[in-house]
């Protein structure tokens, strides 16, 4: 079975895996066997580390977790095979948790899109393989646009409807963000590439951020190994927000538009639109990333904070 991809250590309760890493010998064996199996003889012999030592060292990271080891049938005798138990390794400390939520999430998959305006170069794929034809904007009407993790095009835009859970609560909405993993989309990869993606809630236009590039210059986190490296392969993940102040794009402001003008509770659902202008000045076309592909591995995410 292959390898998790991601290992978060909690390190208030994970102190025997912070233990295990805490050896050079043992990283060093970590990062020998990343791409690779290999027996404790080969392992010895890349490392220029005794067999006994190596021996060693495997078995405390078996007991910890971050080595699997399997025996199999050598010219002589047995022979211990060795590989990670996981592709990364964070550690993470616990966030604090409010006694009380003061906001509402609702995680919309990138490819559940209610209205969709493209023009090539576009595209869509899963995490298993590209969904209809690339460059043929009738593709994102087929339905297996529904399992999509990756969305692209030169021009264009999606929108999402989202339902209105502000309408079923008693308490007052001071804020609605929508956060998504954004790139500029050229033919391969170019970080120097800006392009114009513009936001629209409820059909109003809050603002708009210029992505700087389309990156390529490493594998995403969660893109597949299928995808050619040649294609995009992550994007940023960027903070829409409205408040009664204006609208914000990671907490800086983009324009005038306040919570006010969307008329939320007027609305049974929120739209969101995300895309790039005809006209835009910098018209470098857009990826957006969902599940299974870039940094993040998550949809599109609205998010409805309300007053104390």
């Amino acid at each position: 079975m292959e390898e998790e991809r991601t290992l978060v250590i909690n390190p208030l309760e994970d102190i025997n895996k912070l233990k295990a890493l805490a050896s050079e010998p043992r990283i060093q064996m970590l990062s020998l066997l990343r791409n690779r199996t290999l027996n404790i003889n080969e392992i010895a012999d890349e490392l220029k580390l005794p067999q006994s030592t190596v021996a060693t060292h495997i078995s405390i990271l078996e007991n910890a977790g971050l080595l699997i080891t399997e025996s199999v049938r050598a010219k002589k005798g047995n022979q211990k095979l060795c590989r990670p138990s996981f592709r990364e390794v964070l550690v993470q400390f616990p966030e604090e948790q409010s006694p009380e939520r003061n906001f509402i999430d609702i995680e919309m998959p990138i490819g559940i899109f209610t209205d969709c305006r493209v023009t090539a170069p576009c595209g869509l794929c899963s995490p298993e393989h590209i969904i209809g034809l690339l460059d043929i904007p009738d593709s994102f009407l087929n339905p297996e646009r529904m399992k999509a993790g990756l969305l692209w095009c030169g021009s264009g835009s999606f929108e999402y409807k989202f339902p209105n859970n502000t309408l079923y609560d008693q308490k007052r909405l001071n804020k609605l963000e929508v956060s998504m993993e954004l790139s500029s989309e050229t033919p391969g990869t170019n970080a120097d590439w800006p392009s114009d993606i513009t936001v629209w809630i409820n059909k109003v236009e809050i603002g708009t951020w210029t992505s700087p590039g389309d990156f390529g210059d490493k594998r995403g986190k969660y893109t597949p190994l299928w995808w050619k490296l040649e294609g995009s392969q992550y994007g940023l993940l960027k903070h829409f927000s409205v408040t009664q102040e204006g609208s914000f794009v990671d907490g800086v402001q983009i324009s005038g538009v306040r919570l006010s003008d969307l008329e939320i509770p007027e609305h049974h659902s929120i739209r969101v639109r995300v895309g790039v202008k005809e006209d835009a000045e910098h018209m470098g076309g857009m990826n957006i990333f969902g599940k299974g592909f870039g940094n993040y591995d998550q949809g599109i995410i609205l998010r409805s904070y309300f007053a104390e």
